[in-house]
């Protein structure tokens, strides 16, 4: 991978307009797929920006199971569905056809399923008001209800990413929207805060207070489902940290990873360096050997940097950059380097990131105040 640019100037700001859709849905006689329905519920969620929009939409079955699904609708505007996950979607015309995917094809009674989709508009992009499930009309209709409008661009250097956000979208002192509290394993003293008097970008950010003590957790988690993203997955976010890393196990930021069944895929520090720790098995990168810690990177405290890295979902293939500078000690590629990454390579399947967190995990003695900024991650290459 070719080292990106740096780029030092101040990034604007997202505009943001959430939308819900929800349709209750009549009964239904007959069905193309195996099972039949006799009733469900939609709702369509959009984050919109001048040109372009993702939608969130979840199908709830109320009626008896059903084993296959297709949901369909007409768009109102001129938007173009230019990619989507956890379902096939194809469009003709102003017609829009969702069919499930292998693993969410069963849906049983009281059930959800969720997926997504990216597009462009250019005059308009109202939500769709009415739905079809497997071939059959839908009754009744719903205007949309605006939930919240902020006024901003998207950041140039990360828009049309799966998740672009530099927190100006909060309104709040606690996270919410696409970003929301949740301390995965156990709960302790830390918290999640709005703050808009540290920011690297704009006049927000999220402020982490990281408490010490075994099983200490607290995270931001965003509410994207990042398991269509890639062949490679790229992050970039901008840290702070109050107090240097400690000489016991940190985490700072924390992606669920189907190939570890939802355990974490971690980044945080070790030792005094930065390190990756994979919760299954507990191997780190590097290995916590002297000369292993020697080949990564303290973080500096009182200001600002830019992390980075990629994953790679095909491969034991990882990279990772402080600054713009890569961390040699980082670095999986598949071949197996003394004091790096033997112990990782020890499990050849790859890794497979679902979601995105941020915020804080102490496993012993170590506590930091932090804070995150302009946080991205996508199937294409992020600068700082």
């Amino acid at each position: 991978m070719t080292s990106l640019r740096v780029r030092r100037h101040r990034l604007p700001l997202w505009a943001l307009v959430l939308t819900v859709v929800a349709v209750a849905l009549p009964a239904i006689a007959t069905s193309r797929a195996q099972g039949a329905a006799t009733g469900c519920t939609v709702a369509y969620t959009t984050n919109e920006w001048s040109g372009g929009f993702t939608a969130q939409i979840r199908v709830t079955n109320l009626g008896a199971a059903l084993n296959g699904w297709r949901l369909e609708w007409t768009y109102g505007g001129d938007q173009q569905v230019t990619s989507a996950w956890n379902a096939q979607v194809t469009q003709s015309g102003s017609a829009v056809t969702a069919v499930n995917v292998a693993h969410n094809a069963v849906l049983a009674a009281g059930a959800s399923a969720d997926f997504g989709l990216q597009g462009t508009w250019h005059t308009a992009d109202p939500a769709p008001t009415a739905f079809t499930l497997n071939g059959t009309p839908c009754g009744g209709t719903a205007s949309p209800t605006p939930t919240a409008t902020a006024t901003a661009t998207p950041p140039a250097e990360c828009a049309g990413a799966a998740i672009c956000s530099d927190f100006e979208d909060q309104t709040g002192t606690v996270p919410s929207g696409a970003w929301q509290t949740t301390a995965p394993d156990c709960q302790g003293t830390g918290k999640v805060s709005v703050d808009t008097s540290v920011a690297y970008s704009g006049t927000r950010s999220l402020r982490v207070d990281g408490g010490a003590g075994y099983c200490n957790h607290v995270f931001a988690a965003s509410t994207r489902d990042l398991s269509s993203v890639g062949p490679v997955v790229y992050v970039r976010m901008r840290v702070r940290h109050t107090t240097a890393l400690p000489t016991d196990h940190v985490t700072f930021v924390s992606m669920p990873d189907a190939s570890q069944g939802g355990r974490a895929l971690r980044v945080g520090g070790q030792n005094g360096a930065l390190q990756w720790n994979r919760e299954s098995d507990d191997a780190t990168l590097p290995e916590q050997s002297p000369a292993g810690v020697a080949l990564s990177t303290p973080l500096p405290a009182g200001q600002w940097l830019c992390l980075r890295f990629q994953i790679d979902t095909t491969a034991q293939s990882m990279r990772t950059w402080v600054d713009d500078q890569e961390v040699a000690g980082l670095h999986v590629d598949g071949v197996a380097t003394q004091n790096v990454d033997g112990q990782w390579l020890a499990r050849r399947t790859p890794p497979r990131p679902t979601g995105l967190r941020v915020g804080w995990e102490s496993y012993g003695t170590g506590d930091d105040t932090l804070w995150f900024d302009d946080v991205a991650l996508g199937s294409s290459p992020i600068g700082c």
